[in-house]
């Protein structure tokens, strides 16, 4: 599992911007889901989902600050109990992600009335030579420990063996350059990767004016800083970079599918690639992720192994909560009825229905929320067939919008007031998963104490901590201007 890797990259027409020799390995001789989505686009709360099986709300792991309780049963844990051998290397980010206390602040103060930017301006860093290989090293080492185990361990146990391998690419990095406490948001690859994209094939993804964006939007864009002028050059080079960073990733895919080749384990062992979410690189005048367009959303998820479809195509819409009892389906362990999320076994393997433990059929669509930083308003997707409907907030006081993924693949143009019947279908839909209006009231209410809290611990050394911040470059132009907004959200009605 990768962090931030845009699933559209594992098949046409993404795929042509970048040399991506393993992940085509997988396709080739596995199978590749088409339409495979976070169910939170950022770190902490997808992987929560992805090893609970459960829906966000349900896990309340609301920000990269609040994941599962650290002691919470995940799929590897009910593995190990059922007689597999277990051994994670790498980034878990599940308990609660190692993120500043500037991205908490910003978290919770999202619904206060003010703008602020929050990340440094998206950059790119070119470093080393042709030669120099491995960029993000402590990836590699993860990765080389990892392949180390398969070789020198896992072909001498008489057990089953499941293997976790969490990677930190192709996430951007901090940037120095305008300071540690400043936002991490530099595209940083060499020349060796770099080479391995197709400067041509990179598509300029358009940008309407800023007076004509969705709000939710306006203020993602303006807290990641993102709403300066950009050259074409500049955009570029971002999605090359980030192409480059993805590249490198795939390189560690390739060394694990190496060990189990050269071990001969290969040929009895399933192999899956995910990641958490994706990243926008760029679309929709934003990078990072913590937005619901496909480059956040869409994940990659390849599957390949003894008794899995070769060279298949699945374009079913799945989710990351359908790991968990697809991994419990793999080990023949019962799958708990209480799970957001459904096996992907009976869409995967070449095998007898009633093989298949948990025996529920996967739903038409999947559910994907987000809480976070960047963010000004509880998020949600419905995504089913061809359309995808995100709602905000209480329903009302932020508009809805809707896609047409069929004709309009790059979400340019919302449709929601123009086919009141669909908006108003999948709504309706939504609002059976999920009630989302009281999410969000539980949300906005947790996020407000969650300040005062913070606040209080301070006590006199409040108004210079939060005005040093990561948005210290606004904050410190108008400081009690931006207090004062604090205070009117303090003294709003948390029931609203």
């Amino acid at each position: 599992m990768c962090d931030a890797f845009d699933g559209r990259l594992t098949f046409y027409p993404g795929n042509q911007t970048v040399i991506l020799p393993f992940i085509n390995l997988m396709k080739k001789y596995g199978t590749v889901f088409l339409n495979a989505y976070t169910n939170s686009p950022i770190c902490c709360p997808s992987r929560a989902a992805m090893w609970s099986g459960l829906f966000t709300h349900l896990t309340e792991s609301w920000n990269n600050f609040k994941g599962l309780d650290p002691n919470y049963t995940t799929w590897i844990d009910l593995m190990q109990k059922h007689g597999y051998h277990t051994q994670k290397y790498g980034k878990l980010d599940y308990t609660s992600g190692h993120h500043s206390m500037s991205n908490r602040v910003e978290a919770w103060t999202r619904d206060v009335d003010f703008l602020l930017r929050q990340e440094g301006r998206p950059m790119v860093n070119l470093t080393g030579n042709k030669t120099f290989v491995r960029v993000m090293e402590k990836d590699w080492q993860n990765t080389d420990k990892a392949a180390s185990w398969i070789r020198k361990e896992a072909t001498n146990i008489s057990q089953p063996f499941v293997l976790y391998l969490g990677l930190n690419l192709p996430h951007p990095y901090p940037s120095p350059s305008t300071g540690e406490n400043f936002g991490s948001s530099t595209f940083l690859t060499s020349p060796y990767w770099l080479e391995k994209v197709t400067y041509e094939a990179i598509k300029i993804p358009k940008w309407p004016p800023l007076s004509d964006m969705h709000p939710v939007d306006y203020y993602s864009a303006y807290t990641k800083n993102c709403t300066g002028q950009f050259t074409r050059k500049e955009i570029r080079d971002i999605r090359a970079f980030y192409y480059a960073m993805c590249a490198e990733t795939d390189a560690m895919l390739g060394e694990i599918i190496s060990a189990l080749s050269d071990t001969g384990l290969l040929k009895r062992t399933i192999v899956i690639f995910t990641a958490d979410h994706g990243e926008l690189a760029m679309e929709h005048q934003q990078f990072y992720k913590m937005s619901m367009y496909e480059a956040s959303s869409h994940v990659p998820l390849l599957v390949m192994g003894p008794s899995i479809k070769v060279n298949h195509h699945l374009s079913n819409v799945v989710s990351l909560v359908d790991i968990y009892p697809t991994m419990l389906d793999i080990a023949r362990i019962p799958v708990p009825q209480n799970l957001s999320g459904y096996s992907l076994i009976p869409l995967l393997a070449e095998m007898e229905e009633d093989e298949v433990s948990s025996g529920r059929l996967h739903p038409t669509w999947i559910l994907s929320e987000f809480h976070g930083c960047n963010v000004n308003s509880s998020t949600y997707m419905l995504r089913t067939d061809k359309w995808k409907y995100i709602a905000y907030s209480d329903g009302h006081s932020v508009p809805p919008q809707l896609f047409d993924l069929s004709a309009d693949p790059d979400e340019l143009t919302n449709i929601a007031t123009a086919f009141p019947e669909v908006t108003h279908f999948l709504d309706k839909k939504l609002r059976s998963i999920i009630n989302y209006p009281r999410v969000s009231a539980f949300v906005h209410k947790y996020n407000k104490e969650q300040f005062i809290i913070w606040k209080q611990n301070l006590g006199q050394n409040y108004s210079s901590v939060i005005a040093n911040l990561r948005w210290h470059q606004d904050w410190l132009k108008e400081p009690r201007k931006y207090e004062n907004a604090i205070n009117r959200w303090l003294q709003m009605n948390t029931n609203e």
